[in-house]
């Protein structure tokens, strides 16, 4: 139990349903649903439509998604990969004759074909219980009404505001005055509203084709995009139900989306963490720090070497996620010192040829476990905004390489290395807990820092969100406020470069399903403006 001398919240607690997100309207549209009689989908895809309204900078419509899903009674877990592809004209000669040598955050070839709409009406046709009408109502009205810019939201928002100026129409939007919104002051998107409405009513031909997708369309082309109607189109069905994968940990049964998303980084971790015996002393000593950022920067260099779309290229899931691999990557680990140089990806046996987010997750009366993932990927994505479909397009292509024979080297109908991860962790065939970690890179590191946390350290699910995070990132180790000093310092000697950052590492949400005693316990990050409702 937590010290109520300090701040801090308690984890949240109830026995019907439950939903956790980075927004209070979020979290409240979700549970409004299951107390209107919507089941644990319906309050996903509520409150993932309200977020892309009142969280801008990290998701919306014109982004993608990943789900994982458990319906009650069941011990199937149902993946969708809700993630977009490169449009057909998108080659790495096409991109080197407009003059670039990488890929460019910024740039309308960073921008593919947006998933997450597909994802919304797969996902609530197939578990669903009420129509896409009252699911994006609380959305679309407070699109049309406005709502009140949150902190963190503000804060987001200031930072992006050189990207949002680059191009005039997301300007005359998204810097009102001149400038990026104050906390407090009212944000309102009626083309953004209409275009919801027009998804409402025709589900995904609303937005992939018609007057949305040719907006979409023109404001790409005008910015140098390949992107035709042709391939809005065909994004219709681009959303798929995957199979998932998954590891044994510590008695649980961890499933993650399969590749292109990075869950396959999780499940590796978690296999060469497994295998240590706890470190003595408390969650922020020296050597869990050091043994976590080590198995991270071990994973990151295995996904930067093979993690791309498995529909174009072979990705070794297996392989890299397998005891026997896992064990070689333990090996490697000094808990004296931090590596000096990486050995190759894969071990030297297959080497190749040559960042923003909101996650939620939603347990209702039934037991059906939904986890949720939507993203724009960097803050306010592209910065492209089609500006009569209110549409901020993201840039998840900025995840494709230009390298010749590299896995994830862009092409036609390719999908990107992708950031995104919903978890879900079962126990005899139930599920246990839906569980997120938002912010790009950081998410497989994020994921099994929380996972550790309560079930290695026995933090509470609160707590396991709350504690101080620290990330392997570009050659440094990028360490939030709250790392003790003295652990800092030891971690220097050890050989790691550290950054101090402004920025905290991501946020998350979870709810622990205490099936004995008939409780949800939910947790939200205190690094968003969000929280846990249940009743």
């Amino acid at each position: 139990m937590r010290d109520f001398h300090h701040p801090g919240r308690s984890p949240v607690l109830a026995m019907n349903g439950m939903a956790a997100t980075s927004m209070p309207a979020a979290t409240l549209a979700a549970v409004d649903m299951l107390r209107a009689g919507g089941n644990a989908m319906d309050a996903a895809i509520a409150a993932a439509a309200v977020l892309a309204v009142v969280e801008p900078q990290s998701t919306g419509i014109g982004g993608d998604n990943f789900c994982l899903y458990v319906p009650a009674g069941q011990s199937k877990v149902v993946a969708m990969n809700g993630s977009g592809w490169a449009p057909a004209g998108a080659t790495p000669e096409r991109l080197r004759a407009d003059g670039l040598d990488k890929m460019e955050a910024t740039s309308a070839h960073s921008v593919t074909v947006p998933g997450a709409v597909s994802a919304w009406v797969k996902l609530n046709a197939a578990h669903g219980r009420k129509g896409l009408d009252e699911i994006l109502a609380p959305a679309i009205r407070l699109a049309e009404e406005g709502h009140p810019v949150h902190p963190r939201v503000a804060a987001d928002w200031e930072v992006a505001a050189a990207k949002l100026a680059k191009h005039p129409q997301t300007a005359r939007h998204f810097l009102p005055g001149g400038h990026s919104p104050q906390v407090g002051d009212v944000f309102r998107q009626p083309a953004l509203a209409k275009t919801l409405r027009k998804i409402a009513a025709e589900g995904a031909r609303g937005f992939y084709e018609g007057e949305v997708a040719a907006d979409m369309v023109a404001t790409l082309q005008a910015a140098g995009g390949s992107h035709t109607e042709a391939d809005f189109a065909a994004g219709i069905d681009i959303a798929q139900f995957v199979e998932p994968i998954q590891t044994r940990w510590k008695g649980l049964d961890v499933f993650q989306c399969p590749p292109n998303g990075s869950g396959m980084l999780v499940l590796s971790m978690l296999g060469t963490l497994g295998g240590f015996e706890t470190p003595a002393g408390d969650p922020l000593s020296v050597t869990r720090m050091h043994r976590h950022v080590e198995v991270a920067r071990l994973a990151y260099r295995d996904r930067d070497g093979f993690l791309a779309d498995p529909s174009q290229v072979d990705v070794p899931v297996a392989k890299l996620t397998s005891p026997d691999y896992t064990a070689k990557l333990r090996a490697l680990i000094d808990d004296e010192r931090a590596m000096r140089e990486m050995p190759p990806a894969g071990l030297a046996e297959m080497l190749p040829v040559h960042k923003d987010t909101v996650y939620l997750c939603v347990v209702d009366a039934e037991g059906n476990a939904c986890s949720f993932i939507n993203s724009l990927f960097e803050s306010f994505g592209s910065g492209i905004l089609a500006e009569k479909s209110g549409v901020m397009l993201h840039n998840r292509g900025f995840g494709f390489r230009l390298e010749e024979g590299h896995p994830n080297c862009i092409a036609p109908h390719k999908r990107p290395m992708h950031t995104i991860i919903p978890g879900m962790v079962m126990r005899d065939g139930v599920p246990l807990m839906p569980f997120g970690v938002m912010g790009g890179h950081f998410q497989p590191m994020g994921q099994t820092w929380f996972l550790s946390n309560h079930f290695e350290y026995g933090l509470d699910v609160q707590a396991a969100l709350d504690l101080p995070r620290l990330f392997p990132y570009a050659g440094k180790l990028q360490v939030e406020r709250g790392i003790p000093a003295a652990a800092i310092d030891r971690l220097a000697r050890m050989g790691h470069q550290l950054e101090m950052i402004d920025k905290p590492h991501g946020g998350g949400q979870a709810i622990l399903i205490d099936r004995a005693r008939g409780v949800l316990i939910g947790g939200s990050d205190p690094r968003k403006d969000g929280c846990a409702l249940g009743y």
